[in-house]
């Protein structure tokens, strides 16, 4: 299902949704690729619920177009490239704010902790929220496009994060992710014999092996942290 929630902003942006069978143990915010809460991440956020957890997705598009649910051609990239350029251009604080505002939704909704989980570019905004959101316990990036990079970098995130880079990611370069781990020996970094998107079964960079670790790592980490 599908909510709309408001900013402290006054903006609103909708927000998928997916509930667990039973009570949630706890909530999952699931952090969108340049492609829009589309069908994968939908079933992302299922499959979080499936876990155990109430799993959200807000729209990370919504302050410059609304309804984006993209494929994976190159023309859908292209899109998606311009639509992350106007939002990563908009004043300070953005989309943090929206962010913010499914972080209380979730923890008033569930009744427990709240992590946060984002793919590619929703992995940078993960980085980024771990340090400025309130209300988070935990974060997970996957091949988070620009956390590597020097500016980047300085964060300081004020909850545990688990981070997952691929081996092969060509947005990524792997020189940028040794000068990551070695400054944040505190982040839990993983790396596989992947490329960028390799989670995604949706495009052909899909890894199976990969995909199924990273989840069962990430599943553990939650466990954890947001029990």
């Amino acid at each position: 299902m599908t909510v709309r929630l408001t900013s402290w902003d006054g903006v609103e942006f909708s927000v998928f949704v997916a509930k667990p069978a039973e009570p949630p143990k706890a909530a999952v915010i699931v952090l969108q690729e340049i492609y829009g809460v589309n069908p994968h991440i939908q079933e992302v956020a299922e499959n979080f619920a499936k876990a155990g957890y109430l799993a959200l997705a807000p729209a990370m598009f919504h302050r410059i177009k609304h309804g984006v649910s993209l494929g994976y051609t190159p023309e859908d990239m292209k899109v998606g490239m311009t639509y992350k350029a106007a939002v990563e251009a908009l004043p300070s604080p953005g989309v943090l704010a929206d962010i913010e505002a499914t972080v209380e939704f979730a923890a008033k909704t569930c009744g427990g902790k709240v992590g946060l989980v984002g793919y590619c570019w929703g992995g940078l905004l993960t980085w980024r929220a771990a340090e400025l959101v309130k209300g988070l316990s935990a974060a997970v990036m996957y091949y988070g496009g620009g956390s590597t990079s020097h500016e980047e970098r300085d964060r300081k995130p004020a909850c545990p994060v688990l981070a997952h880079f691929a081996e092969q990611d060509h947005w990524i370069p792997t020189e940028t992710v040794d000068a990551f781990e070695k400054q944040h020996p505190e982040v839990e970094l993983y790396r596989y014999p992947a490329n960028h998107g390799f989670n995604c079964d949706h495009r052909g960079a899909y890894n199976e092996a990969a995909a199924k670790q990273a989840r069962e790592r990430t599943l553990a980490f939650f466990a954890q942290h947001l029990a």
